[in-house]
């Protein structure tokens, strides 16, 4: 059995019309939208909307923690727009019909942050499979999936903005977490909270990781643990006990699949 699997994708659909070639079944953790696009300002939906001058404003705002400017900067950006709502899901939706347009079948798919999972029952397709939360079996082995990210503490969710990330609160996700008993394979988009996973080298910053993750890891041992959402990891693999716990990589930038064989 030869399966491929695919994280952030990113706007990237060339890449990912391809990513199935050669495998029985593809699957995709996640982030296949290009929100704000870090190497062509231009590009992605901020891009489009406000151009590319304002995104490298905003990117470098990011780069260098100054959030509170950078929150005043997309206030201000939003603020320009009549209807941002209409414009951002008018720019997801014409993403997902390019994204979703190129799935081979059979593909399992989950969001990632930077997805919009509402929309999703609007792309459905014979086999394309959302399966946010189940367990399927694929070949013979029994693949637990978990999407989204978790929300830092703290942080309430926001309901009021025209871009709400797909952000889940601990609870939430942990629960979703438990439910993936008896897997082989533990998919998901965030990594296990584990510091060599989850550390950016070129952001150099820590990405949320989830702890239920490590636990589930520690307590089911799965065969492998997989997942994306760091781009630049200080280490791309790790063991745990039997389990091989493996960042994907940054598909957009290395339009790559990794291979599952068994």
């Amino acid at each position: 059995m030869r399966v491929h699997v695919v994280s952030d994708v990113h706007g990237n659909a060339e890449a990912l019309a391809r990513a199935g070639d050669g495998a029985d079944a593809l699957v995709v953790l996640g982030d296949l939208i290009d929100f704000v696009d870090y190497h062509d300002h231009g590009g992605g939906i901020l891009g489009a909307l406000f151009g590319a001058e304002h995104v490298a404003a905003f990117a470098a705002l990011r780069r260098e923690g100054r959030r509170g400017e950078m929150i005043e900067l997309s206030k201000r950006l939003w603020g320009s727009l009549r209807d941002p709502q209409a414009a951002v899901d008018e720019a997801v939706r014409e993403q997902y019909a390019r994204l979703f347009g190129v799935l081979p079948a059979p593909t399992y798919a989950i969001p990632g942050n930077v997805d919009v999972p509402a929309l999703w029952p609007e792309f459905e397709a014979p086999g394309l499979h959302f399966v946010d939360g189940e367990v399927c079996e694929i070949g013979g082995l029994r693949f637990g999936f978990v999407g989204g990210a978790v929300l830092p503490e703290g942080v309430s969710p926001r309901r009021d903005e025209a871009w709400r990330p797909y952000l889940r609160t601990r609870e939430e996700f942990d629960k979703a977490v438990a439910g993936l008993t008896g897997v082989d394979v533990l998919c998901s988009h965030i990594p296990p909270a584990l510091p060599q996973l989850t550390y950016d080298v070129v952001a150099r910053r820590v990405e949320l990781g989830s702890e239920a993750l490590a636990d589930l890891i520690v307590r089911e041992r799965p065969r492998w643990s997989l997942f994306g959402h760091v781009h630049q990891p200080l280490a791309g693999a790790t063991r745990v006990g039997t389990t091989e716990c493996r960042n994907v990589g940054h598909f957009q930038r290395d339009p790559r699949p990794y291979v599952l064989r068994w």
